[in-house]
C-alpha cells in the first residue's frame, strides 16, 4: 500500500481491490444474507477504483442476478467485468451468467418474436450501463435536482399568505370608521316582527365582516390522485412498477402516463421526473 495526497491531505491507497476495507465489507455482509448493504459496500469500492474494480462489478452482477432479481442491472456488471478482465479465466463462465440473464429479462417482457425481444434486450443494457456510469455522482447530481425543484414550489402556507393581504384590502372594514345611527322609534311604532331594536341593528352593522381567505387551487399541471418519481440512476419501467404497484407488467401504465416526455419506454434520465398513475 502506499500513501497519496488528496486536495490537501492524505489518504490510503490499497495496492488491490481485495485489500479495500468496503470490499472485505462486502463478502462479509453476503455470508450473512445482508444483500443490500453488500451491494452498498461494493458500490463503494467501484466509486474508489474507478476502472480497477472488476472484482466489485462481479460480485455486483451475481448479487443483482441470484438475489435481488434484476437482471438488467446484472448484466451491466457482468459486461463490466469483461471489458475490463477480457482474459480471465472465468470470461466462459461469465458469458454464460449474461445468457440466464438475458433469458430472465426476456421472461418479464409481453409476449413478442424472440429476435424482437433481444434487441430489446441490447438496447435497454446500453442504456443502463450509460445511466450507471460514475454511479455515486448520477445518485448525487439526481437528489440535487429533486431538492431544487421541491425548493422552487411555494408552499400552501406560502401561497396563502401571499393571498391574504389581498382579502383583506378587499373586505377591511374598520368599526371605528362606520358611523353608528341611533334611531328613535315614534309613539306609534311597535316593536319588529324579529324582535331587533334599530340600536341592536346599528350595533352589529359596525361590525366588521369575518375575512374570508380565497381557496388556493391545485396547480394546473399536477392532477388529482396522480404520484410523481424523480428518476435515479439505475431506475428502469419495470423497476417502478415493482416499486408503486408491486407487479413489473404494470410498466405499460406508466409508459403511457408519460409519453409527453419519454420518447420510448427506455429512454429514462437521471433527474427526471415521472407520474405514477
Amino acid at each position: 500500500m502506499e500513501w497519496t495526497g488528496c486536495s490537501g491531505s492524505e489518504r490510503l491507497s490499497y495496492a488491490t481491490e481485495v485489500d479495500e476495507p468496503a470490499y472485505r465489507e462486502g463478502q462479509a455482509l453476503l455470508k450473512s444474507g445482508r444483500w443490500q448493504e453488500a451491494l452498498n459496500a461494493f458500490l463503494k469500492v467501484i466509486d474508489r477504483r474507478g476502472e480497477d474494480a472488476a472484482e466489485s462489478h462481479l460480485e455486483l452482477g451475481l448479487l443483482y442476478l441470484q438475489h435481488i432479481n434484476d437482471p438488467l442491472s446484472a448484466i451491466y456488471h457482468f459486461r463490466k467485468y469483461l471489458a475490463l478482465r477480457p482474459n480471465s479465466p472465468q470470461a466462459a463462465l461469465i458469458k454464460q451468467r449474461i445468457d440466464a440473464a438475458t433469458r430472465e429479462f426476456a421472461r418479464t417482457l409481453p409476449a413478442q418474436p424472440l429476435e424482437n425481444k433481444l434487441q430489446r434486450i441490447d438496447l435497454v443494457a446500453a442504456l443502463d450501463r450509460l445511466k450507471q456510469e460514475n454511479g455515486a455522482l448520477k445518485q448525487d447530481l439526481a437528489d440535487l435536482k429533486a431538492n431544487r425543484s421541491e425548493a422552487a414550489q411555494p408552499s400552501p402556507a406560502e401561497v396563502d399568505r401571499a393571498a391574504t393581504p389581498a382579502a383583506s384590502a378587499n373586505f377591511n372594514f374598520a368599526a371605528e370608521n362606520t358611523p353608528i345611527v341611533r334611531t328613535r322609534p315614534g309613539p306609534s311604532a311597535g316593536p319588529r316582527s324579529n324582535g331587533v331594536t334599530p340600536k341592536t341593528n346599528a350595533a352589529l352593522g359596525a361590525r366588521a365582516p369575518t375575512q374570508v381567505k380565497p381557496a388556493v387551487a391545485a396547480p394546473a399541471n399536477q392532477a388529482v390522485g396522480v404520484r410523481q418519481h424523480t428518476v435515479k440512476a439505475g431506475d428502469t419501467l419495470f423497476k417502478l412498477a415493482q416499486q408503486y404497484y408491486g407487479n413489473r407488467a404494470k410498466w405499460r401504465d406508466i409508459y403511457a402516463a408519460n409519453r409527453n416526455v419519454m420518447k420510448s419506454e427506455t429512454d429514462l434520465k437521471a433527474g427526471m421526473i415521472l407520474k405514477i398513475p
